[in-house]
């Protein structure tokens, strides 16, 4: 859509405590039962949480990218600062199904359950984006209104509405990265959306703006590097922080290779 968000880690963050405070606020349902209402009241919040600010923040600068920066920066740290005030700095325990603290042997190697269901949920998660996109007439609005939305609007079709929807599919699906990341870390933390989206910004560059496919490819290229990178680093040079410098060295040389990224057009 043409939109700098540098607040779309908060969605993150606002996903992640509004399903710990869920999770924490019904102690009489059973495990599972507790995490599949703090999940979906997680993404009603996440949803909403997009979409006012597509309609406050976002909507009056359109094509006017340092002013969505600033607003979207200012509004991140505000909102960061106001989770911070009202649940404190220090993690926050979350408690997790006892299905997702478990292992899983496969292929030979022990994995975490956590690790399982974030990767099944990703791919779901895809797919259903992706289906969404290609499939749906809201998502053929979508793809025409980001190519030329004064000729969509000429034809009467209502381009903001589907741009709002897709802010709210946005914040959707960054509240059930938050509440998958409590499971995955084990806690819920303030400033863990703003951690994430700076991987997350370098993941959308790597893979080419406006490039949904792209910005998939680039993260199993960003997450696997990283991991490689830090092990054996760790186990050869014993230097630990190796995996962030190789993909800060894999952003340049895409940047100096191919500027529109992976699967980018350029302009």
């Amino acid at each position: 859509m043409r939109v700098l968000n540098f607040a779309h880690g908060t969605f993150l963050t606002v996903g992640a405590y509004a399903s710990w405070s869920i999770a924490t606020a019904l102690p009489g349902l059973s495990e599972t039962a507790r995490f599949a209402v703090a999940v979906g009241g997680c993404l009603l919040v996440g949803a909403v949480v997009a979409a006012a600010v597509e309609i406050g923040l976002i909507r009056p600068l359109y094509n006017r990218h340092v002013e969505q920066v600033l607003v979207t920066v200012g509004f991140a740290l505000a909102l960061t600062a106001l989770v911070q005030g009202s649940y404190g700095a220090d993690p926050k325990p979350y408690p997790s199904p006892a299905r997702t603290q478990g292992v899983v042997s496969l292929a030979g190697a022990t994995i975490p359950s956590s690790r399982l269901l974030a990767i099944a949920v990703a791919v779901a998660v895809f797919l259903a984006i992706a289906a969404f996109l290609r499939f749906t007439r809201w998502g053929l609005i979508v793809r025409a209104g980001v190519e030329n939305r004064p000729m969509v609007s000429a034809l009467g079709i209502d381009v903001q509405r589907a741009f709002t929807l897709v802010f709210a599919i946005g914040g959707l699906a960054a509240a059930l990265g938050g509440a998958l990341g409590a499971v995955y870390f084990g806690n819920v933390a303030p400033d863990r959306g703003t951690q994430t989206l700076i991987y997350a910004f370098i993941v959308v560059v790597i893979g080419g703006l406006g490039s949904f496919t792209g910005s998939a490819l680039a993260a199993l290229a960003v997450g696997l590097l990283q991991q490689f990178a830090n092990y054996y680093s760790s186990v050869y040079l014993h230097f630990s922080a190796a995996g962030d410098l190789a993909v800060v060295l894999l952003l340049a040389t895409v940047l100096l290779i191919r500027p529109q990224g992976l699967l980018g057009k350029g302009t």
